[in-house]
């Protein structure tokens, strides 16, 4: 996951508006949104800002997030880790699927259980074979 898409994925997670986020954190909107687009990169303070404005640690915030392009199972999105460390099914998906499945999301949104994800990933495979 992408410093951005966490970014996203916790305001969304708490059902909160850019103007919401705005007015607790005191960072513009349009700053906002730049971070969640992955526009701009957020300075340290930035990042304690939202931290706080989120009540979680900037370890919290950016524990997810992936930044030397590998993907850990804990930058992988909810459910999904859970499906990758299940040792039935997880020990079918490649390395490659599971780059490909954390990219997927559905109208804005992820799945969020290890069944969905299996589904997805089950139906993509039949699809794609």
């Amino acid at each position: 996951m992408k410093l951005h898409e966490r970014l996203r994925e916790l305001r969304s997670e708490r059902g909160q508006r850019l103007k919401d986020v705005s007015e607790i954190a005191g960072i513009s909107i349009p700053y906002l949104s730049d971070l969640e687009r992955g526009r701009t990169n957020p300075s340290l303070e930035t990042l304690q800002t939202l931290a706080a404005a989120y009540d979680i640690t900037v370890h919290d915030l950016l524990s997810p997030v992936e930044f030397y392009g590998e993907q850990s199972a804990q930058a992988l999105p909810k459910g999904l880790a859970e499906l990758v460390s299940d040792p039935v099914l997880g020990g079918q998906i490649t390395p490659d699927w599971v780059s490909s499945l954390a990219r997927i999301e559905l109208r804005g949104k992820r799945p969020q259980t290890k069944e969905d994800w299996y589904d997805i990933y089950r139906n993509l495979k039949r699809i794609l074979e």
